[in-house]
């Protein structure tokens, strides 16, 4: 549900009142007095960006870990970072409607807002699958799964905070070699993994439909999605459906997610004899902030080896990759 026009106009009025809250929030960080203020919405996107601004930058998330960030809707409190935010970085691609009508209408006049999954994604590469049909007009915004994108998201990042503070421009670069590098690291020992799936396995039936890029970049298949495009359970037909496919392709492990908890993909497991994996992360970082798992990298080390893991592979690549940064990450995650 989109924040009306009206409410979004009182929300604008309570700016002022409210500055307290963003100053509060910022004051936590080791770093809130220097640097530019950089708004972030989902916590990959916030993790992203801290790998990039280092301690130059001051970044906040919206998005607290392990809400629906499909059906997030900002709190009022939200509009006060938003009024003084020097950049505010989305998703887009539909993603954070809520969130970006709310920066539109109290954001600095001289901040921008970044969608940046819309930026480095043209239309004809647009996913429209189970959770997103295309009828709705909301593509699969799930760039940051997929090791490529993640580049282009670190590279958009970049090269925003150097036009904004270029006398950090060599920093950021710095900052961004390292963090393309480690995607690189973990991408090849991902493509090398899989290898060890059984031929015909690499196949992906999850409860939230997360993952349509990096299937599509690493030759996966994706069978299905439980959650329909309204994020409800599905109909008895839909699971009856769901059922006779996973026997007739064999699907060794069905992958449910810790933020979605599901009933129905334990009920598909127990018709099928497929292993129900419930612990996949969307975009809820491991363990808590400041901790080295609690990162873009850190998440998806550990989804990439949990699938090929479930999908009767071995990781010992994945498991080589060192989940460390160059640069601290001082960001506010909410939680």
């Amino acid at each position: 549900m989109h924040l009306s026009r009206p409410g979004l106009a009182l929300t604008a009025l309570c700016v002022a009142a409210l500055s307290a809250c963003s100053t509060s929030a910022t004051s936590g960080s080791p770093s809130a007095s220097d640097g530019l203020l950089v708004a972030t919405t989902v916590s990959p996107i916030t993790s992203i960006a801290a790998s990039i601004g280092g301690d130059r930058v001051r970044i906040e998330g919206i998005v607290p870990e392990g809400t629906n960030s499909h059906t997030f809707e900002p709190e009022p409190s939200v509009a006060a970072l938003l009024s003084t935010a020097d950049l505010i970085l989305v998703n887009g691609l539909k993603l954070e409607d809520p969130t970006l009508s709310l920066a539109e209408t109290n954001k600095k006049a001289d901040a921008k807002i970044v969608e940046i999954g819309t930026n480095v994604l043209p239309e004809s590469d647009y996913i429209y699958d189970f959770s997103f049909p295309k009828e709705e007009g909301k593509p699969n915004p799930h760039l940051w799964t997929d090791t490529a994108y993640t580049v282009k998201y670190a590279a958009a990042i970049r090269e925003e905070l150097s036009a904004l503070d270029p006398a950090n421009a060599a920093y950021y670069a710095a900052n961004f070699t390292a963090f393309e590098k480690k995607v690189n690291e973990l991408d090849a020992a991902v493509r090398t993994d899989q290898q060890t799936v059984p031929q015909g396995n690499l196949k992906l039936l999850t409860y939230h439909d997360a993952y349509a890029y990096f299937a599509k970049d690493f030759g996966w298949q994706v069978i299905g999605a439980v959650q329909p495009k309204n994020f409800s359970d599905p109909n008895a037909s839909d699971v009856a459906a769901l059922i006779d496919q996973v026997k007739a392709q064999n699907v060794k492990t069905i992958f449910g997610s810790e933020v979605f908890p599901s009933k129905v993909l334990e009920e598909i497991g127990r018709a099928t004899g497929a292993t129900y994996e419930d612990s996949l992360r969307d975009d809820d970082l491991p363990g808590a902030p400041g901790e080295a798992d609690h990162s873009w990298l850190g998440l998806m080390k550990y989804n990439y080896a949990t699938m090929i893991k479930g999908l009767g592979g071995q990781t010992p690549s994945i498991d080589a990759v060192v989940v460390d940064s160059t640069v601290p990450d001082n960001a506010v995650y909410p939680q």
